[in-house]
């Protein structure tokens, strides 16, 4: 090949690699356009799929799912467990897990503002104002809506004490020796019961020399209907709905707009939610905009649960499903959990139960105890009315008297006799000196008249106890059998809880001192009746037979042999009783005893730290007072 022929060739190929890289050069700037369109449309698409990942959620869920369970608080008055109930109900057919939770009002508030809560349908206005203010104020609960209008809230009384001239807040002073000077109220710390607190404390209308008597809604109610039966004049705390305003025929006072407001306390009830609440779980919030009770509707709910005694979860199914209009109206625009509309079949159709579901049969098919014992108590009531005004009498005139008596004394005058009384029987300095300044701390904090009360209580209980549980210690140690039989009923006495015990006694004796007084004796009566027994058969052998052998009687081994052997282990029961007794004080105070307990219980249900820990300090105290005066005197003794 010539040199010039191969200058052509290298010629043509350079222009052929030109041509090829120009065209390589398109196809790639194609490709890469291609590229970018596909990377463009790729990214629009996840755009896309990102603006339309909510309505995916949407319809997907109603609501995230940290919004299945919806927690809400019930403050122990029936209207709020009624729409509580109902609401709950409905929520679980929808899908949802509601998880109900019994509180005092200012704890409700608190517990939504801390978001332990989500949801209080029983926001009383405008008397929970003081309770609500500033946690609407700083924005950590919302208020969604008013759920019923038209309700009252103010002192009541039964007619034919309305007839015989009690008919305003100004009257009942000049009722005060028929009424025995009581207002009956609710549970200590409620806002009712706060109000009328002050009024009393002002003086307002002339009742400073007035108590009030604080217990629960059912305790109050009962306290109702044993007056109202026997035709005796009462004032209570009162409120519409409620079937009180059926079961009683009853007048609410006038005069008080100064204490409860106008119109009777005429109260608007809200539905209230923790802060972002709605926002979070929309469909929930829908529903709670929907919701909206009726004065009828409540009281029929709470006719169910008061006077049929229906569990809540059953009146609030059965009024659900007597009631379809009102429950279409609640669900529009509410979806189930999954995302499905809420349509009647869902929620009015009953829970499928496979043929496996043994549990539920046996609930079906419950054994009738509760109604038994409904039965039981409610005969001995009817048949034993006399007995049991006597023993009430005799019970409350004991405590108030002695609590009267002890009033009688100074405050000055009875610490330096206590501190004196201790030097003597214990004879050390040190204890006379603590309990002087422990009763001084005490009336520094303001709880002497509460102590003097709780004291007297004790000391009543506590020989009540010893009176029925030494004799019958003693029997129990020289009779096996005896104690062999008494041994279960001890052991139900000190294993069966406490409130049972006042269920009972407050349907039979009434509000006051007495049923806490019968219920505290029966908690602490084991005590002297188990370590009297433990004394007495622990007596050494060789003393029994040398009483034997110098002829004692029977009852001379006991006074003289058996009982100065036991007695440290009897004293230690009658100290034990002792404690037990003061350690009743604040369930007492749920039936209107009175004492230390009271303001326990005020402080827990306002969550006032500061006068929970004032009573506890001198609970505490009056125990140890009460425990180093009371034990066994030990050897070497400190003086």
């Amino acid at each position: 090949m010539s040199a010039d022929q191969t200058s052509l060739n290298t010629h043509s190929n350079r222009r052929l690699d030109v041509a090829s890289c120009r065209r390589l050069s398109g196809w790639v700037k194609s490709r890469n356009r291609s590229a970018w369109l596909l990377r463009g449309a790729f990214i629009a698409l996840l755009f896309a799929g990102g603006a339309l990942a909510p309505l995916t959620t949407v319809w997907a869920s109603a609501d995230p799912a940290s919004c299945r369970t919806v927690r809400f608080s019930d403050v122990g008055w029936t209207d709020v467990t009624s729409t509580t109930a109902v609401t709950s109900q409905l929520l679980r057919r929808l899908g949802y897990t509601p998880k109900i939770t019994v509180l005092s009002v200012p704890v409700t508030f608190a517990s939504l503002a801390d978001k332990d809560l989500d949801v209080f349908l029983g926001n009383w206005m405008p008397t929970q104002e003081a309770d609500r203010h500033k946690y609407v104020a700083d924005g950590s609960i919302a208020v969604v809506r008013a759920n019923l209008v038209g309700a009252k809230y103010t002192l009541a009384v039964p007619a034919y004490t309305y007839a015989a001239g009690l008919k305003s807040f100004a009257d009942i002073e000049r009722f005060g020796p028929q009424l025995r000077h009581r207002i009956y109220g609710i549970e200590p710390g409620n806002d009712g019961n706060r109000k009328i607190l002050k009024m009393l404390r002002g003086n307002l209308f002339g009742l400073g020399n007035f108590h009030l008597i604080e217990s629960s809604e059912q305790g109050m109610l009962s306290q109702v209907s044993r007056a109202y039966h026997a035709k005796e004049p009462i004032v209570f705390l009162a409120w519409e709905p409620h079937p009180m305003n059926m079961r009683f025929n009853l007048r609410y006072l006038n005069g008080g707009a100064t204490v409860f407001g106008p119109h009777f306390g005429g109260a608007t009830i809200y539905t209230v939610t923790r802060a972002g609440y709605t926002a979070q779980c929309p469909n929930v919030g829908r529903l709670l905009e929907n919701l909206q009770f009726s004065l009828q509707g409540e009281n029929q709910m709470m006719d169910a649960i008061l006077d049929r005694h229906e569990q809540p979860k059953a009146a609030a199914n059965a009024w659900l499903k007597a009631h379809p209009r009102t429950v279409t109206a609640w669900l529009k625009g509410v979806r189930t959990f999954e995302g499905k509309p809420a349509g009647d079949g869902i929620v009015y159709s009953a829970a499928k139960r496979g043929p496996a579901d043994f549990e539920q049969w046996v609930i079906d098919h419950k054994i009738p105890v509760g109604d038994a014992m409904t039965v039981i108590i409610g005969a001995i009531k009817a048949h034993g009315t006399t007995f049991f005004a006597v023993v009430s009498t005799v019970i409350s005139k004991t405590v108030d008297g002695l609590t009267a008596l002890l009033r009688t004394v100074s405050a000055p005058v009875f610490i330096v006799v206590a501190a004196l009384l201790v030097w003597a029987l214990r004879r050390s300095w040190r204890l006379a000196v603590f309990v002087a300044i422990a009763l001084l701390f005490i009336l520094n904090q303001g709880y002497w008249v509460a102590t003097l009360e709780t004291l007297s209580l004790v000391i009543v209980a506590t020989v009540s106890s010893a009176a029925i549980g030494v004799p019958l210690g003693i029997a129990a140690a020289h009779r096996p059998r005896l104690y062999a039989a008494m041994r279960p009923v001890l052991d139900l006495m000190q294993t069966l809880p406490t409130f049972v015990y006042l269920i009972p006694t407050l349907v039979l004796f009434g509000l006051g001192v007495v049923p806490g007084l019968i219920s505290t004796v029966i908690f602490a009566l084991p005590a002297p009746i188990r370590l009297t027994h433990l004394g007495i058969s622990s007596v050494p052998r060789p003393l029994i037979e040398a009483g034997e052998a110098f002829g004692a009687t029977p009852a001379q081994l006991l006074w003289k042999v058996e009982l100065p052997s036991a007695s440290p282990t009897i004293v230690a029961g009658i100290t034990q009783c002792i404690m037990l007794s003061l350690s009743m004080v604040v369930i007492a105070a749920l039936v209107g005893a009175g004492g230390l307990g009271v303001p326990v219980v005020r402080a827990l249900n306002t969550v006032q730290i500061g006068m929970g820990f004032e009573a506890g300090f001198t609970i505490v105290l009056l125990a140890i007072i009460l425990d180093r005066v009371s034990r066994p005197k030990e050897s070497g003794a400190p003086r």
